[in-house]
C-alpha cells in the first residue's frame, strides 16, 4: 500500500512539469492502475479482518463524501476519520481514492478531447516543418 501511496506523491511531481499530451495521458493511466492497486489492498484489508466495506449509500460514506465540498481542506479535514478505528480509516481512505479516480477520469477525457482536437507536440512540430517547407519549396529551387 505504501508504495502505491509514495507512487501518486511522485506523479503528481511529474505533472507540475510541462509536459506533452501524450507522456500526460500515460502518466494519469499509471497514476489510475496504480490507485486501483491501492484500492484493491484496503478492500483485502478489510475483507481479511472481517471488516465491513460501506456501500455508496452508507452514512458514513455519504459524511466522508461531503468533506470534498469544503474549503481549504487538509488533512485535519479527514482527521476525525483516519484516526479513527481501522474499519473507519480504511473506508475513509477507499472513499478518497473512488473521488481521486473520478477526477483523474474527468481529466483523462479532458486531455483525450484536446488530443484529438489540437494533436500531441509531435504532430504539431511535423505541420510546423511541412508548411515551412511548402512556404520556402520555390526559394529552394533557384
Amino acid at each position: 500500500m505504501r508504495q502505491e501511496a509514495v507512487s501518486k506523491t511522485l506523479q503528481r511531481v511529474v505533472w507540475t512539469l510541462k509536459l506533452p499530451k501524450k507522456t500526460e495521458l500515460k502518466l494519469i493511466g499509471v497514476a489510475r492502475g496504480s490507485l486501483e492497486e491501492l484500492l484493491l489492498d484496503f478492500e483485502d484489508f478489510l475483507r481479511q479482518n472481517n471488516l465491513e466495506l460501506w456501500s455508496k449509500e452508507h452514512p458514513k460514506t455519504k459524511a466522508v463524501r461531503s468533506l470534498a465540498y469544503k474549503s481549504n481542506k487538509s488533512y485535519k479535514t479527514y482527521q476525525n476519520f483516519l484516526d479513527d478505528k481501522p474499519e473507519i480509516a480504511a473506508n475513509t481512505i477507499i472513499c478518497l481514492i473512488h473521488q481521486a479516480n473520478f477526477l483523474l477520469d474527468r481529466q483523462l477525457k479532458t486531455l483525450e478531447k484536446q488530443f484529438l482536437e489540437q494533436g500531441g507536440f509531435t504532430e504539431k512540430l511535423y505541420h510546423s516543418r511541412k508548411a515551412y517547407k511548402t512556404q520556402n519549396a520555390g526559394a529552394n529551387r533557384l
